[in-house]
């Protein structure tokens, strides 16, 4: 079964109806059937949340949460030995923190890291990404 990694560039994209979002449904869609396993790091989860409040307020960031926990979409914590994991790849890529979280985990879980985030590009070949359309 393939393994994707949302950051939240991906989940915006596909919250708000923008370029990527329809390949973002396509992969939430095999989620659903069991065809796929889609993660995300509790950061990355904050990341989506924080700025929905920020720019509609705690109504639409409580509505973007109750969206969200219907998706088959794993939530992962950020635990002490992930935390360090992601300031290692924070250091070795020269990514934001909130960042390296993503990353972190599409490396632990050998996984596909699904972004419309330029600065990813850092990771080079390293790991697989599915770029969406910014």
């Amino acid at each position: 079964m393939k393994t994707y990694v949302f950051d939240a560039s991906a989940l915006f994209a596909y919250l708000q109806k923008t370029a990527g979002g329809p390949k973002v449904g396509d992969l939430l869609k095999e989620a659903a059937k069991e065809h796929a396993r889609v993660l995300m790091s509790a950061v990355n989860y904050g990341e989506v949340y924080g700025r929905i409040l920020r720019d509609g307020g705690q109504s639409q960031a409580h509505l973007a949460a109750n969206v969200i926990r219907a998706l088959p979409v794993e939530l992962l914590d950020a635990t002490p030995q992930r935390a360090l994991q992601a300031a290692e790849v924070k250091a070795a890529y020269r990514l934001h923190y909130a960042d390296s979280f993503a990353a972190a985990l599409a490396f632990e879980h050998k996984a596909t890291l699904v972004t419309s985030d330029a600065d990813f590009r850092k990771l080079g070949h390293s790991v697989p990404v599915v770029w969406l359309k910014p």
